[in-house]
């Protein structure tokens, strides 16, 4: 693979700062996110007085830990603009959750907003070793997904040539990969496979495809795919995170120089992690569920929001701002199998690990005799395997998952194309439960 690392002329002075200076500027942005928050949203003023506390209370960057947090049942308790610092006028663009769990999540933002949202893109693009003036091809979903417009616009920024092709038509987007020669693509990781097995389909060596980068972020993905991925294409695979409560694609991105968990944009978003249980904010070096409070939004300021996502924060290495490690699992994805935690990236690790298997899959979850019971969908590799060779890998897997996670599992093997394939982010657990 090239080497892709940035010049260190290329970084904004902010990512090379001393972390006092990095703390300094988070603080003063704290005071003013807090404050801009109490005044102009109904719901932050309500929560703040009901636990005793004021923006004013603010005088070091640990006394955070006194606020409330937000969750996304307050977003949707507030549905549609309640939510606003600022008049629905000055909003220049809305975007949303799906809403399947309930009413969607509506966010807002301010030209302004929209201006730091792109930069953050652009610098997590240039981390991860874009440059201006390379092609870059976005299969992120456009529309009310935060995911295509956000990149788009941080793919602009930096200076670069954007093919907006959104997700869908597997064999389209091969073909303008290899008519237009995109040198970084971003997409979801699982979707990244799925353009991996239509170039086997059409007979091409993706080793031999023009991608350099791979930006993929929306869902949880492994090492274990990141080699497989950068093996089959020869290139590099990087972690981008983000999420449409904190402003979308470019919270916090990994370096193509180091790989070593993704560095958070700390001048724009103040992380925290503390223990889904109690609440209480953990040391850095500590795994727990991480916390997001922005610094620089104006529309859509949020405050110590949960987003339920299981990681650690760690120091910088490749710049100053600190490090989360790749998400592992979200707290509301995991599952309690016989009082073991799984958690799908788990599951996708042993996959990976099984000579035959490919890495499309989904996990059952049913009840017989009043027990839970997980049964693993997987595809062979090779559509002639044998049953011999079906066989293999369903024992092969089995006791992969029983030595490593400690549960025991059914596992049912396919032939390629039997597991539904996503556009965005991938669905991988089916609860078929009974809960009467």
């Amino acid at each position: 693979m090239k080497d892709l690392a940035p010049g260190k002329e290329d970084l904004d002075p902010i990512e090379m700062a001393s972390r006092d200076e990095i703390q300094a500027l988070q603080l003063d942005r704290l005071k003013w996110s807090l404050a801009h928050a109490y005044e102009n949203v109904p719901h932050y003023r309500k929560s703040f007085d009901a636990a005793g506390v004021h923006p004013d209370d603010l005088k070091l960057l640990s006394d955070l830990s006194k606020f409330p947090f937000t969750v996304k049942s307050d977003l949707r308790d507030n549905y549609p603009f309640g939510m606003f610092a600022v008049p629905r006028e000055q909003v220049v663009r809305l975007h949303a959750s799906s809403g399947t769990t309930g009413k969607p999540t509506v966010v807002g933002y301010t030209a302004r907003d929209i201006e730091t949202w792109a930069e953050c893109v652009a610098r997590s693009m240039r981390a991860s070793g874009t440059r201006p003036g390379d092609i870059v091809h976005i299969a992120y979903g456009y529309g009310l997904f935060t995911g295509g417009l956000g990149a788009h616009y941080g793919a602009e920024r930096l200076g670069c040539t954007v093919v907006p092709v959104s997700g869908g038509m597997t064999a389209r987007q091969v073909t303008l990969i290899e008519d237009f020669c995109p040198t970084t693509i971003m997409v979801t990781p699982s979707y990244m496979l799925s353009i991996l097995d239509e170039y086997r389909a059409q007979g091409r060596d993706p080793r031999e495809s023009p991608l350099q980068v791979g930006i993929f972020g929306a869902e949880p993905w492994t090492n274990a795919m990141r080699q497989e991925i950068e093996n089959a294409f020869d290139m590099h695979a990087v972690d981008i995170y983000g999420l449409s409560e904190v402003i979308g694609p470019g919270v916090a991105n990994e370096c193509v120089e180091t790989k070593d968990g993704l560095h958070v944009w700390e001048d724009h978003f103040y992380p925290e992690i503390i223990d889904p249980q109690t609440g209480e904010v953990l040391p850095d070096g500590e795994k727990g569920e991480l916390v997001f409070t922005s610094l620089t939004k104006e529309a859509f300021p949020i405050i110590r929001y949960r987003t339920r996502d299981l990681t650690r924060l760690l120091p910088g290495t490749a710049r100053s701002m600190r490090r989360m490690e790749k998400v592992t699992g979200r707290s509301d994805d995991m599952m309690i199998l016989r009082g073991v935690n799984v958690f799908p990236t788990q599951i996708e690790e042993q996959i990976l690990a099984t000579s035959g298997l490919a890495p499309h899959f989904q996990i059952e979850l049913v009840r017989r005799d009043r027990l839970d019971c997980m049964i693993v969908h997987v595809e062979m590799q090779d559509a002639s395997a044998s049953q011999t060779q079906h066989a293999h890998c369903r024992h092969e897997l089995c006791e992969r998952i029983k030595q490593n996670i400690g549960v025991s599992v059914e596992v049912e093997t396919l032939s390629p194309g039997s597991v539904a394939r996503s556009q965005g982010k991938a669905v991988r657990i089916t609860d078929n439960r009974d809960r009467s």
